[in-house]
C-alpha cells in the first residue's frame, strides 16, 4: 500500500470515550486504524450502564478496533474514569507505551444524563460535568503536549509565559489535537445546562490553546458532530419524547440524523496530512441542521 493509502502509517492515537459499537468514539477509533495508525482507546463502562440505551459489550469493542487495523499498527485499550486526574495521566501513560508515543489525541468522552434546566443546578452537578467533559480533555491535552516541550538545559519558563518556535514545523507530520463540542452556540440546549456549559468551555477556549499548541508544532481543532444517533435517538432507548424527535428529524435536510461515521471521517481528514492546513477552528458536520 503507498503513503496515500494509508496516510497515518506509523502514527500512534488514542481515542477516549470508544466504549460502544453505536458511539462516535468507535467509528473515529476505526477510521483512524483503517487510515493506518495504531490505536489505543479508553472506555468506562459504568457510564453507560447508567444510561437509557445501557452497556456494551467491550471485547466486541475491542475486537472490532482490531478488525479494522491495518498493516503493521496494533492497538491496545484501558478503563479510566477521566473525572479522577491521577487516572488521566495513567491512561495517557499505558496509550504511550503502546509504541512509545502518542502523536493523535481525540478526546471524545463525554458524561451523558443526570443534567437539567438552570433551575435543577447544584455545584455537584455542574463539577461532574466540567471534571468530565472539560478539565479531563485540558489535562490530557497537557500530557500530549508535554511530548514536545524540550526545554534548554538550565532553562524555566514562568506559568504563561509564550513559548517561542525554534523552527517551523511541518504541518503534514504535525502532532494533531480534536476535541469535541456541541450545538450550544447554534440555540439553546433546554435541560442540559451543565453539559453545554462544559462543552462551550471547549468551544470558547478553542483559539487560545490552539495558538499555544502552534508553538509546539502541535494542531488542534474542536469538532462539532451535530446530533449523532448513538442510540439516544432510538426509539427504545431514548429519554425525549418520540414525537417530538420524529418531527425533527422529518425536518433534517437529509431526512435523517447523523451517523458516527459522519464525524469520524471529518475527523480522520483532520488529523491526516490532507488536512493538517486546518488550525484552531470549530468545525461542525450536521448535515445542515443548524441551518433549519
Amino acid at each position: 500500500m503507498t503513503h496515500h493509502d494509508l496516510p497515518l502509517a506509523g502514527r500512534t492515537a488514542l481515542v477516549t470515550g470508544v466504549s460502544r459499537r453505536k458511539g462516535i468514539g468507535y467509528a473515529v477509533a476505526r477510521e483512524l486504524a483503517g487510515l493506518g495508525a495504531s490505536v489505543f482507546t479508553h472506555h468506562y463502562a459504568p457510564h453507560d450502564a447508567d444510561q437509557p440505551w445501557g452497556a456494551d459489550d467491550l471485547a466486541a469493542v475491542r475486537s472490532g478496533v482490531r478488525a479494522a487495523l491495518r498493516g503493521d499498527a496494533v492497538s491496545g485499550s484501558a478503563s479510566a474514569d477521566l473525572r479522577d486526574p491521577a487516572q488521566v495521566d495513567e491512561l495517557f501513560d499505558a496509550a504511550r507505551a503502546l509504541t512509545g508515543s502518542v502523536d493523535v489525541l481525540v478526546c471524545n468522552h463525554a458524561r451523558s444524563g443526570g443534567d437539567g434546566s438552570i433551575l435543577d443546578m447544584s455545584a455537584a452537578t455542574l463539577d461532574a460535568f466540567w471534571e468530565t467533559n472539560a478539565r479531563s480533555s485540558l489535562l490530557l491535552t497537557r500530557r500530549f503536549a508535554q511530548q514536545h516541550v524540550a526545554a534548554a538545559p538550565g532553562t524555566t519558563t514562568r506559568p504563561g509565559e509564550r513559548l517561542r518556535r525554534a523552527a517551523p514545523s511541518d504541518p503534514a507530520t504535525a502532532p494533531k489535537v480534536v476535541w469535541m463540542t456541541s450545538g450550544q452556540e447554534g440555540g439553546p440546549m433546554r435541560g442540559e445546562v451543565a453539559y453545554a456549559t462544559s462543552k462551550a468551555a471547549l468551544a470558547g477556549v478553542t483559539a487560545t490553546v490552539a495558538a499555544e499548541l502552534l508553538e509546539l508544532g502541535i494542531v488542534l481543532n474542536t469538532v462539532n458532530p451535530g446530533p449523532v444517533n448513538t442510540g439516544y435517538l432510538d426509539p427504545g432507548t431514548t429519554d425525549r419524547p418520540l414525537a417530538e424527535l420524529e418531527e425533527l428529524r422529518a425536518a433534517t435536510p437529509f431526512g435523517r440524523w447523523g451517523e458516527p461515521t459522519d464525524p469520524a471521517r471529518l475527523i480522520g481528514w483532520l488529523v491526516s496530512p490532507a488536512g493538517s492546513w486546518v488550525v484552531g477552528q470549530r468545525l461542525t458536520t450536521d448535515g445542515g441542521f443548524a441551518l433549519q
